[in-house]
């Protein structure tokens, strides 16, 4: 997920960010407000990942999370 789309889906992915990763908190969130590489450093920060293993883990659970929704979506209701 390129930078843009991560600021603009923010708001959005915040409740399932803070299901991934349980050590954040919601002021912390506030804190990030959306800047991609404040969220990177955050990580590193609480969970001591480096920045390549930050952005592996974010992509593989986005990933997988926009194939749920589309699986989801495709259900007839």
């Amino acid at each position: 997920m390129n930078q843009d789309i991560f600021e603009g889906k923010w708001k959005q992915m915040r409740g399932q960010v803070k299901g991934w990763w349980g050590k954040l908190t919601d002021d912390d969130l506030d804190r990030v407000g959306g800047k991609y590489d404040q969220f990177v450093g955050l990580l590193q920060e609480k969970y001591g990942y480096t920045r390549e293993r930050v952005e592996e883990e974010f992509n593989k659970r986005t990933a997988e999370h926009e194939t749920r929704q589309q699986t989801s979506a495709a259900r007839p209701k």
